[in-house]
């Protein structure tokens, strides 16, 4: 599942790193994921965890042009 969002109040032009909301990506394992990634330099500015009040285990990555990706575990 991929989920597309979009800052609605963003004023115009975007920029890199900031032209959408984020990405968000479902895994089997955000922690095994978030490891993974990791290991292989990712930036991780949110690591895995239970979101804020509760349900979804999520994180956010950074890909390389400064776009957050979420990964939310699902079952």
């Amino acid at each position: 599942m991929i989920e597309f969002t979009h800052n609605w109040d963003q004023t115009d032009p975007y920029e890199v790193g900031n032209g959408f909301g984020h990405f968000a990506i479902g895994v089997s394992d955000v922690t095994a994921a978030c490891d993974f990634l990791a290991a292989e330099g990712v930036e991780i500015p949110r690591p895995a965890g239970p979101m804020k009040h509760g349900g979804s285990v999520i994180a956010f990555i950074k890909d390389p042009d400064g776009y957050l990706i979420e990964l939310v575990e699902r079952k």
